[in-house]
């Protein structure tokens, strides 16, 4: 019995280690021998040592990790033709999507090997030559898309054996002949746009809009035969009059034809001018109208790609950002967030940037140096996108949303307050962002828009600042709008005069937020608004300091004390005159020491009797009606 047992053990141990340590190991050969005969100037993170259904940038693999089924890396700036015997080992890949490069050469004709694949998307790149054949090897293909390419020759007729073929696009190319009777019933989605086809359009197309067939040298038969004109035989026209009427009726219908499309034109683009976004992140400047011939891949154009940073492992391009289905997240100070979930399933946060009239070079100078910050406390920039029009920044997306969402989401029986422990962790971790920041660019840069709800939490439960090096780059606004943000330091009265004092004052005001709960500007039950600093001082100065704090951190015992050494910073950040403040790197070390010097809890009754904390100077913690903001 006891060697049935150990017998059945070791089984078990073996076929666990097997499960833990599946990996497609010949893919991922594949995978390296492809990147390493190809010129990419993006670096991928394809290390032999790490899972690459899990690490690896762009793989996806089936439910046990043994086989790669979908690559996507669009926009990783390929060059030149797809090595043989590479991708084509991929026997089991579904999703094959390489567009936005500056792949060249033939169609490979090594990828026949491939007949799982149900997605193609090799758009927007350099590939010339023939199509294949002979489609049908790919008989589970849904989507296949090679517009702004260079391929020429004929349409192949076998494309009508894709009997699941739902969306085809070979717009933008140099293809001629005549269009092959396609009757795929499931086909709904076509272009065929700019390319040089010739003679009738098959009946089996006649379904399609005429305008996924402009740009090319279609005979007349292409659209449907009008409806007979039947008249009494008392209004037949003679046959000397035939020629005249057949013209007149003609001008009246191209007439009609114009005039409606005219209409038809005027309000698309109404309707267009008043779209926001809300399925997707638009960028007005990709929706021109379709260039005569082959498209500027995303790769060669740098003024039309997304721009990403050394070290991102996320694969997408502009393209995938105007398709994605997105959400509205906030409305700020600098722009629009949305949060847009792509079709690799990869969700990622988009701020839509207003009210910038900087140029491309300041914009791109400041980019890089945001860009350029990693650290743990600080949300990474992970891509921009400039034009003329759109200006994009993309971060990581927090699911838990901001601090401010956290604080002030609905009170009532079902909200889960935010405890003690979670908001010492966001103040310490914001300060420990502030910090690093400041150390940047000589000990000169500048957050200049820190407040509740761009300060997430990162993986580590500690608070994360975003949205950083904005205020230089933004138009002035109004000091009234200003004065109501409640983060504003009373100094500042113009965005671009932004300074580290007025961080220091900003990452103060955070601090009574976490303290009392309330917003830094609320209103109360009738008109009054009330400013949180001048509150928090009056009521202190009043020597009713159990009454600043969050009723909810009422419920957690033995915090008093170190409630009161966080108000005592906070009161120190916003004094008024920015000399009086400290630096941040004092404030993140007081900070810290909250719960280090805090050993023995004091009970609450002692609150109101114990004054200052020996933690700041007097000067710091000043609280009288001088050190209160006008």
């Amino acid at each position: 019995m006891d060697k049935k047992f150990i017998f059945l053990a070791i089984l078990l141990l073996e076929t666990s280690f097997k499960v833990a340590n599946t990996e497609p190991t010949e893919d991922k050969r594949a995978l390296h021998d492809f990147i390493n005969n190809i010129y990419h100037s993006r670096p991928l993170n394809w290390d032999e040592n790490l899972s690459a259904c899990s690490n690896w940038t762009g793989v996806t693999c089936n439910h046990d990790n043994s086989r790669i089924i979908a690559l996507r890396l669009p926009a990783i700036g390929f060059r030149g033709p797809i090595p043989s015997n590479t991708l084509s080992r991929l026997s089991a890949i579904q999703i094959l999507s390489l567009r936005s490069n500056g792949i060249s050469g033939p169609f490979p004709s090594d990828f026949s090997k491939l007949g799982n694949l149900t997605s193609i998307y090799l758009q927007s790149n350099n590939f010339s030559s023939l199509l294949p054949l002979d489609f049908s090897v790919w008989k589970n293909l849904s989507v296949l898309n090679l517009s702004n390419n260079a391929f020429n020759g004929s349409i192949p007729s076998s494309i009508s054996n894709l009997t699941r073929l739902t969306s085809l696009s070979l717009g933008n190319n140099s293809l001629s002949g005549e269009i092959p009777d396609l009757n795929i019933p499931s086909l709904q989605l076509l272009d065929l746009t700019n390319n040089n086809l010739t003679g009738p359009l098959p009946q089996s197309l006649r379904r399609f809009p005429s305008s996924d067939f402009s740009g090319n040298d279609l005979s007349p038969e292409n659209s449907a035969p009008p409806l007979p004109l039947i008249l009494p035989p008392s209004a037949q026209p003679s046959k000397k009059s035939s020629k005249l009427g057949e013209s007149a009726i003609l001008g009246i219908i191209v007439g009609g034809c114009v005039l409606g499309f005219v209409v038809l034109a005027a309000l698309m683009i109404v309707c267009y001018s008043k779209r926001e976004g809300e399925n997707g992140v638009l960028v007005k400047s990709q929706k021109k109208e379709k260039p005569a011939k082959k498209a500027v891949s995303g790769s060669e154009d740098k003024n039309s790609r997304l721009i990403f940073f050394e070290g991102c492992n996320l694969a997408f391009d502009l393209e995938d950002l105007l398709r994605a289905s997105a959400e509205v997240l906030g409305k700020g100070t600098f722009g629009t967030t949305y949060k847009a979930a792509l079709e690799d399933a990869t969700t990622v946060a988009v701020k839509r940037l207003r009210e910038m009239s900087v140029g491309k070079r300041e914009f791109e100078q400041q980019m890089e140096v945001v860009g350029s910050i990693r650290h743990e406390n600080v949300t990474a920039l992970r891509a921009y996108y400039y034009s003329k029009d759109e200006k994009l920044m993309v971060y990581d997306y927090y699911s838990r949303g901001s601090v401010s969402a956290m604080l002030h989401a609905k009170r009532g029986e079902d909200r889960t307050p935010l405890d003690w422990e979670t908001r010492i962790r966001i103040a310490i971790g914001a300060a420990r962002g502030i910090s690093h920041i400041h150390m940047h660019a000589g000990g000169k840069l500048v957050h200049g828009n820190i407040k509740a709800s761009n300060i997430f939490l990162n993986s580590q439960q500690y608070g994360c600042v975003s949205d950083l090096g904005l205020a230089t780059l933004m138009n002035p606004i109004a000091p009234p709008v200003m004065r109501t943000a409640g983060y504003r330091a009373p100094e500042v009265t113009d965005t671009r005069k932004v300074s580290q004092a007025s961080d220091v004052y900003s990452f103060g005001v955070l601090l009574l937020e976490l303290l009392t709960g309330k917003s830094p500007i609320h209103a109360t039950g009738g008109d009054e608004v009330i400013h949180l600093v001048r509150w928090v001082h009056s009521v202190v100065r009043e020597e009713w300091t159990a009454e600043v704090f969050d009723i909810e951190l009422l419920r957690f015992p033995n915090i008093e004390e170190e409630m009161v050494e966080m108000l005592q910073i906070g009161m120190a950040c916003v004094a008024r005159v920015p000399e009086q403040r400290p630096k941040i790197t004092s404030v993140v070390k007081l900070v810290e020491d909250i719960r280090r010097v805090a050993s023995g809890n004091r009970p609450s009754s002692e609150i109101k009797s114990e004054g200052s904390t020996p933690t700041l100077t007097p000067p710091a913690v000043e609280i009288g009606s001088s050190s209160v903001p006008s």
